[in-house]
Order: structure tokens, then C-alpha cells, then sequence
């Protein structure tokens, strides 16, 4: 009788183990990719005046580069989102249609790695500012890139590029940071 007790409290014990290491076992699943959180500044901007032929406005977040190779080319870089948009200005003599479909052809190459480019017309003809707005999605290299001119004196393109590679995941809050930066200083540009 104490053999048989012994038994059933040896299987009484080994059963009761058996649950307990069974049921505080969690399955095991991968987590996602995480990417640091980047905490944006508001949009603030100030008028850009200065002996450039153009003006707009530009972020106080961002800081100006003038580039001394190209006259009234500039650089708009933001240091802290490791990111610019790199402006360029040519003089229209003739030459409007050569100057738009280098600008476009541009844009397009971007099409080997970018999912979509859409396209949105600007046109501003109290102040004689005309363009198009490229919006690249994907892991292209530039995010979104624009065109102004006045058909007639001034051709203007600028393109966004962030200084490492792509990933469209993980730069989406700083691109369309940059993105609103970018629809500002288009509404905002004027000839001088």
C-alpha cells in the first residue's frame, strides 16, 4: 500500500513538473525592424534675400550653401536630417525645351528604382512662376524633385537627395518634412 502510494505521488509529481514547464512557455516571434524616432521641428520660415536672382522661403531649420563652381547655384542642406536640396539656375536663351528635358530626363532615371513618379503641375502667373512638382516614391535616390521658370529669362530645378541609402521606410517622416519644405518654396518663389 505505501509502494502504491509512492506511485501515484511520483506520477501526481511528474505530471504537475510536466504542466509547469509546459505552460509558462511563450512562443517566440521575430520582431520588426525598429528605426530611431526623429523629433521634427514646426515648419518656421524666413524670406531668402539675397544678391541671388530669385527668392522664396526658406526653412529656419535648414542652412543655406551658395556654391562658388556654378553662379546662383545653392544648396539647401539640413544638417540634422543629413539631407539637401540641390538647386540650380541657368539663364533661358533660347533654350527652354533643352533645359526641360534634361531636368526630365533626370527625374525619369530614377525610374530603375523608384515605384512611382507623379507629377503635379505649378503655375503662379501673378508672379510669372511656372513649374512642375516630381514626386518619387520609393527607394530611389532623391525623394522629390522640382522644376520653375518664366518660360522667357530663368530656368530653376532643385532635387532632394539624403547622404546615405535609400530606404524609404526609414527616411518617410524626414522626406515628407522635406517635402513641405519643398511645396513652400515653390508657392513662395519670385523673380528679381
Amino acid at each position: 500500500m505505501k509502494r502504491m502510494y509512492s506511485f501515484s505521488v511520483l506520477i501526481a509529481s511528474c505530471c504537475l513538473l510536466t504542466v509547469i514547464l509546459t505552460s509558462c512557455k511563450k512562443n517566440y516571434y521575430p520582431k520588426p525592424y525598429g528605426y530611431f524616432r526623429v523629433d521634427l521641428p514646426d515648419n518656421e520660415y524666413v524670406r531668402l534675400d539675397t544678391l541671388l536672382p530669385y527668392t522664396f522661403d526658406i526653412s529656419s531649420f535648414a542652412v543655406l550653401e551658395i556654391k562658388q563652381k556654378e553662379k546662383y547655384w545653392i544648396n539647401i542642406v539640413y544638417p540634422e536630417l543629413n539631407a539637401a536640396i540641390h538647386c540650380s539656375y541657368k539663364a533661358v536663351d533660347r533654350n527652354l525645351y533643352e533645359l526641360s528635358e534634361d531636368a526630365h530626363r533626370s527625374v525619369y532615371k530614377h525610374l530603375i528604382r523608384a515605384d512611382d513618379i507623379t507629377e503635379q503641375v505649378f503655375s503662379n502667373p501673378e508672379r510669372k512662376v511656372y513649374g512642375i512638382y516630381y514626386d518619387l516614391k520609393g527607394n530611389a535616390a532623391s525623394v522629390a524633385q522640382f522644376v520653375l521658370t518664366d518660360s522667357i529669362n530663368h530656368f530653376f530645378r532643385g532635387a532632394v537627395y539624403f547622404n546615405h541609402v535609400p530606404n524609404k521606410d526609414s527616411i518617410a517622416p524626414m522626406s515628407d518634412y522635406i517635402k513641405q519644405d519643398v511645396i513652400r518654396l515653390m508657392e513662395s518663389f519670385s523673380w528679381k
